[in-house]
């Protein structure tokens, strides 16, 4: 009962803040568009299976790098499973894109992860307290240290590495438009590299595979709408023992304004569903979902983008992420 009451309230708050995101952006004049904030999904159970972020229809020349850190708590189990999850992560993400004699754009990312215990535990007590959000039971364990494992049938699967930096897995990407007017309509293809150590928790050991459509709809002349729904492909996870994955499907949307020449305000959000098998473990069965709020700056031909993540629903995301970006058009 108590459980029903609680999904009840997060989803009250979540429809209240898609609310007000609208009502934001339908207040404030537009000049230009230039797509969703780059956002990752850093959960570290999906952030090696072909993490998606929305993204707009558009293809273009660009060479972007964005920061995310985020923080990761979850201490559960199950008949079968355990998680424990316990950590700060920071990601790198060198991202460069480029058409290809306008017939298709060709991009590829590369991930530099670091995963630590951190400093924002005390911050995090006190955020979550404040605003009522769930912080999955984060009181039951020491503040500011580190633990990451996972284990089915008592046996562990991953164990992760602590203060350690390492390569993650490198994904390369070729997205097609499909109809150039409004609404502009793309598809996506990609493919995820194993190149990271899949043993310390820097990759998943196998490739990953997705396919996604991308729409771009103007809802007015001040205002933009991006939507994306997408299907991964995930392979087997070949860390210390073996996990076969389901497919896995995400949709998402955002909309973006314009409140002068340069500066602009967003917000999106975004589900999954879990590639694991069932656990019997909430947080890693139910659908992720990812509430994103941020602005851009827009220098000539440079963006730079500051945006807050949170997990509504306290299932498949990091508590909260901070992400920092820039990005160059060509």
């Amino acid at each position: 009962m108590m459980t029903n009451i609680c999904g009840i309230v997060n989803l009250k708050r979540l429809l209240m803040l898609i609310c007000s995101i609208a009502s934001l952006c339908i207040i404030m004049p537009v000049s230009a568009f230039d797509g969703p904030l780059r956002v990752k999904n850093q959960f570290p159970l999906l952030m090696h299976l072909d993490s998606p972020s929305l993204e707009s229809a558009v293809t273009a020349n660009s060479l972007s790098a964005s920061l995310f850190y985020s923080t990761v708590f979850m201490d559960k189990q199950s008949a079968q499973w355990k998680a424990q999850l316990d950590m700060e992560i920071a990601e790198l993400n060198l991202r460069y894109t480029r058409q290809i004699s306008n017939l298709f754009e060709f991009g590829i990312e590369v991930p530099i992860l670091a995963l630590t215990s951190g400093f924002m535990d005390p911050f995090l007590d006190t955020y979550h307290s404040t605003f009522g959000f769930g912080d999955y039971g984060r009181q039951s364990r020491p503040s500011n240290s580190f633990l990451y494992k996972v284990q089915r049938r008592g046996e562990v699967i991953i164990r992760g590495e602590a203060n350690g930096i390492g390569l993650g897995d490198i994904k390369l990407s070729a997205k097609k438009i499909l109809f150039e007017k409004d609404p502009l309509i793309s598809i996506k293809a990609e493919v995820e590299l194993p190149t990271g150590a899949a043993s310390k928790g820097y990759g998943n050991g196998s490739l990953d595979g997705g396919l996604s459509l991308l729409l771009d709809k103007r809802l007015s002349e001040d205002i933009i709408s991006y939507f994306n729904i997408g299907v991964i492909f995930p392979g087997e996870l070949r860390a210390v023992e073996p996990i076969n994955l389901n497919t896995s499907v995400y949709g998402g949307m955002g909309l973006e304004a314009r409140i002068s020449e340069q500066f602009s305000l967003l917000g999106q959000v975004m589900a999954q569903t879990s590639p694991f098998p069932k656990t019997g473990i909430g947080n890693m069965d139910r659908v992720g979902l990812l509430l994103t709020l941020g602005g851009r700056y827009v220098k000539g031909k440079e963006n730079y983008e500051l945006s807050f993540s949170e997990d509504p629903n306290t299932a498949g995301a990091p508590d909260v992420t901070f992400t920092i970006s820039y990005k160059k058009n060509y």
